[in-house]
């Protein structure tokens, strides 16, 4: 099997994806803040992983991984020393200076990129067929930091499991909380393909050596030939992490799914009527059961909840992605309309905060 060369933009849930990279013996480079790159180059990073039918957790240390790990800021990258891109951070900070010029030269440089975001790249978009994708441009941050982004060199992996850096823990560790797979959509190209395919297959050969013996890990990397079959993110970004947001608060996903579950299954069942409509099949998406009783689990506010809930100025919109890309089918929500008015409500406020 061939060893790539990766850059991962985004070491936090950059992280997760890198330990699973580092069985195949793959050199991967992590962007992210200097004071976690020196963190990072002096101790690598470690994983904490539950494994099914284990009473301890499994930790991968990515020192003690067959692959290579380096990291540094997002400034003097050459984008063509890499075989394929990881998008791993949110959407808001591919404005940020530096991020901004590397993600323009990777796409100038063609370089094939794998996004990992709960908000699809524009770029990513534009493989459906059938929208009109200036009119969704306002759900994005800066939609021109995705101008330089062939569509048919992005596609998109669902990020599915679950992470979060420990409370009292460093910034080079990170803790598994839900240990699902990784979904990742093919390229327009197959030979782009091709290098996901060699990764899944890395993925799914790893065994870990445990006192019990070697054993297989949890959170594969599954690649399909639906461009559909990271949307079935969608459902659940509506119907549980933005409705953990609240007038005031915010709440865990697991209350925001199962205080009102008829609600949760309304609006799950609205988007994934919008998936199927769009192309989707029934097949390509989870069905909201399945979503509902992994949500139990659950226990800790969204990303975007946190990220409003300290003030942040702007977050990732899939919700708005969703409510405008519903209305060109000719669908409309009043819960989905809530939750968009909710957040930009929030946004407001955190904008006016920071301008004072």
């Amino acid at each position: 099997m061939p060893t790539y060369n990766i850059l991962l933009m985004g070491a936090s849930y950059g992280s997760l994806l890198a330990s699973k990279l580092l069985f195949g013996g793959h050199s991967i480079h992590l962007v992210c803040l200097p004071a976690e790159a020196d963190l990072i180059n002096a101790e690598g990073f470690k994983v904490t992983l539950p494994v099914r039918g284990r009473k301890d957790p499994v930790l991968l240390d990515s020192r003690k991984l067959p692959g290579r790990v380096t990291a540094g800021p997002a400034t003097g990258v050459e984008p063509k020393n890499y075989d394929l891109v990881g998008l791993c951070m949110q959407e808001p900070q591919y404005r940020a200076p530096g991020v901004r010029e590397l993600l323009d030269a990777v796409g100038k440089a063609r370089v094939p990129c794998m996004s990992i975001m709960n908000m699809p790249p524009l770029s990513y978009i534009k493989r459906i067929p059938g929208l009109d994708y200036k009119a969704l441009e306002p759900a994005y941050t800066d939609p021109r930091v995705w101008d330089s982004v062939d569509p048919r060199k992005i596609t998109l992996n669902s990020p599915d499991p679950q992470a979060i850096r420990p409370p009292d823990g460093k910034a080079n560790e990170l803790l598994v909380t839900l240990p699902t797979n990784f979904k990742c959509a093919k390229f327009d190209d197959d030979k782009d393909t091709e290098i996901v395919r060699n990764l899944e297959k890395d993925v799914e050969a790893a065994r870990f050596d445990a006192p019990e013996g070697r054993i297989e890990l949890p959170v594969k990397l599954k690649v399909y030939d639906s461009i559909f079959v990271p949307l079935a993110k969608w459902a659940m970004l509506l119907a549980g992490n933005y409705r953990c947001i609240t007038k005031d608060g915010m709440r865990t996903a697991q209350e925001a799914v199962h205080s009102d579950i008829a609600e949760a299954r309304e609006v799950y069942n609205f988007v994934f009527e919008l998936c199927l409509k769009l192309g989707a099949r029934e097949s390509d998406l989870v069905p909201f059961e399945k979503y509902a009783a992994a949500a139990q689990s659950l226990t800790r506010p969204a990303s975007a909840a946190r990220a409003l809930q300290n003030g942040a100025p702007y977050i990732e919109r899939a919700d708005k992605l969703v409510q405008l890309i519903a209305r060109q089918k000719g669908m409309s929500h009043p819960k989905v309309d809530a939750i968009v008015a909710l957040v930009d409500q929030r946004l407001e406020a955190n904008r006016k905060k920071a301008a004072a």
